[in-house]
């Protein structure tokens, strides 16, 4: 199988595996206990809270200042932020492509009766910046959350999140940001974006599954969505996993290391395997091409089939790849994100994401435009 899924989780790297297996050896882990066992757990669990936070350029576990919250993963960490923040009360503002961890969240939300406003996108799949600058000015409440991710996990397209992040520093409200695809993929360094709160996890970035973070600014407070212990100081009670800490970690230090020699190798893949598809195939269509996107993400039209038919015959071929948010491609609903952008019809309903990864490889790139190429052919109309 010839893995091109790599925006909906990755392979584990072989050195994180070594790390939890590391921790898991060294016995019972539960960091809240009073005994030598439980507080050499603490410590080692503090020691790496500490090296995420050299890894991303912000201080961690000082007196006053910011801290990761460890969760379940991604979903929950957005979930914590839309509720948490401010009170969770205030005037909530989110994209139109946001993930479904977010829009969900802001629908629910608004059923209960707290006002959202959906940010609209121009063609590329970019935030309207002026337009949020004109709610915020307008509106004035401190308890505002707004929600804008770094870069769209369908098209990789990257929003202005610094901008953003200014804005809303200007206007006194809470800024999240949703990271869930950026980590290790460009240069991350959480204290220079002006947000109160970021979402990450390992997954993302051959790190394990089971584990995510909400890093929270300085003199941030957010609610608890979850209840029973104090545990992070309340935020996210329950028995941390210092194992999966230890493989989240690990990831995120040796995607650091490399980020700009694995986003330079990404890039090279993913231009070619567009650029093939598209010498043999002008009518196809390669979403966000023409704006900064993310180095391992490829949105691709194929014009004259539909999506369900392309990826079964992949997949049968021996290419993993996906409709979109791996959160909604069970049921396959057409793609919210290429509709905000005023995509066609036809264009939305053939839409097939790739996503390479540091571990992809030219031979199999070439391999996988055989196939896809092959399976197009036999489809289009």
């Amino acid at each position: 199988m010839i893995y091109l899924d790599n925006n909906a989780t990755t392979q584990l790297d072989p050195l994180v595996i070594d790390a939890m297996l590391a921790e898991m050896r060294l016995g019972p882990s539960n960091p809240s206990s009073q005994h030598t066992a439980g507080q050499q757990t603490r410590r080692r669990m503090d020691e790496m809270l500490e090296q995420i936070g050299r890894v991303l350029a912000t201080r961690l576990n000082e007196p006053g200042s910011a801290r990761v919250i460890l969760t379940s993963g991604g979903t929950e960490a957005n979930n914590l932020a839309l509720r948490g923040l401010r009170g969770g009360q205030g005037p909530l503002i989110v994209s139109q492509i946001e993930h479904p961890s977010v829009l969900t969240v802001a629908q629910l939300e608004e059923r209960r009766g707290r006002q959202v406003r959906y940010l609209r996108v121009d063609r590329h799949g970019i935030v309207d910046v002026a337009l949020l600058q004109a709610w915020l000015e307008q509106s004035r409440d401190p308890h505002t959350v707004v929600s804008i991710m770094s870069a769209n996990n369908e098209t990789g397209v990257i929003q202005p999140i610094r901008q953003i992040g200014e804005l809303c520093r200007r206007n006194g409200v809470a800024y999240h940001v949703d990271a869930t695809q950026s980590v290790t993929k460009q240069e991350f360094l959480l204290d220079q974006l002006g947000a109160a709160a970021v979402t990450f996890t390992p997954h993302k970035f051959h790190g394990p599954v089971g584990i995510g973070s909400l890093w929270l600014a300085a003199n941030e407070k957010i609610d608890p969505l979850l209840f029973g212990g104090q545990q992070q100081l309340g935020s996210r009670p329950g028995t941390e996993a210092v194992a999966l800490l230890a493989g989240m970690c690990a990831a995120l230090s040796i995607g650091a290391e490399h980020t700009a020699e694995n986003a330079e190798m990404m890039r090279l893949l993913r231009d070619h395997l567009e650029s093939s598809l598209l010498a043999t195939f002008p009518e196809i269509i390669i979403h966000g091409r023409d704006v900064d996107r993310l180095p391992n993400t490829s949105c691709v039209s194929f014009v004259g089939t539909d999506r369900q038919s392309m990826l079964m015959a992949l997949d049968l071929a021996g290419v993993a790849c996906s409709s979109g948010s791996a959160c909604t491609s069970g049921s396959s609903p057409p793609s919210h994100v290429l509709s905000a952008m005023s995509a066609s019809d036809e264009a939305v309903k053939s839409a097939i994401r790739f996503g390479v990864s540091k571990l992809s490889n030219m031979v199999e790139l070439e391999q996988a435009i055989e196939i896809i190429s092959r399976c197009y052919k036999r489809l289009r109309k």
